[in-house]
């Protein structure tokens, strides 16, 4: 299902450059990577360190429709819209892995389900694809006329998100060493969920057709399970979040038919 996802996206990206290369939109493919902070059911909920225990790295491949050319090649009216939002398309890939920590793992104290806990590890691959529609500041053609300008924004929009989880203990077999108040609170099983993502971040004009851009991105899913981690909820209070996550990124952006 994921690769026929990609071979989707990759053919929509072409079909929209062949069909609109003589009209009045314009099409631009970037590259986005860094790091991931997942913030999931590992480690203390309120914990300060925000990457001890649930780190990763994230690469994505982005397309957009840039909409400011349609009065230009028309020779109508500039609208606001026009110059001011642009619709992107994304696939990304994310990958993070997780252990517990907080004031109870660093506690000296020793006992069996002190130490299940900390020999408990997880990881998760995680596939996205949607799209987001973006607000930029400043007037797009203005920008796209200043090299050395900045344009910031802010975006968000919908993704369909593939996950593989895996939850494991250091110790041996999950089933025989998991803490007992986490058992049969994992689960090792793929699955797909929606997923909404919103971003602020800024594009720097490197020259008259291409852009670097850094953003901070939050992306929410509609499930606790991403991690492979669930406790319940009736037993554990402190459990009331699905997962999320915060992912940083650089990129370079290339302008297809300027």
């Amino acid at each position: 299902m994921i690769k026929q996802l990609v071979l989707f996206y990759i053919l929509s990206i072409g079909s929209v450059k062949l069909a609109k290369a003589q009209s009045s939109y314009s099409n631009e493919i970037g590259i986005i990577a860094g790091p991931v902070s997942f913030q999931s059911d590992y480690g203390e909920r309120g914990d300060s360190t925000p990457f001890i225990g649930k780190t990763g790295f994230g690469i994505g491949l982005i397309h957009y429709v840039n909409l400011s050319y349609i009065g230009y090649n028309n020779f109508k009216p500039e609208t606001y819209f026009d110059e001011h939002f642009k619709l992107r398309t994304e696939i990304s890939f994310t990958k993070s892995q997780f252990k517990h920590y907080g004031s109870l793992i660093n506690n000296p104290k020793k006992n069996t389900s002190l130490e299940q806990l900390r020999a408990m590890r997880g990881k998760t691959d995680i596939m996205n694809i949607g799209l987001q529609m973006e607000y930029y500041l400043i007037n797009i053609h203005d920008f796209e006329n200043t090299i050395g300008s900045l344009n910031p924004y802010i975006s968000f929009g919908a993704h369909y998100s593939f996950f593989n989880p895996k939850a494991y203990s250091l110790l041996g077999p999950l089933e025989d060493n998991i803490s007992v108040k986490f058992r049969m609170a994992t689960s090792n099983k793929p699955s797909s969920i929606m997923s909404i993502v919103a971003s602020a971040g800024s594009r720097y004009k490197l020259n008259e057709i291409s852009d670097l851009i850094i953003e901070s991105k939050m992306q929410y899913y509609f499930t606790d399970w991403v991690d492979g981690l669930n406790p319940n909820t009736a037993i554990h209070p402190e459990n009331k979040a699905n997962d999320w996550l915060i992912w940083l990124n650089m990129g370079y952006v290339y302008y297809l038919n300027q």
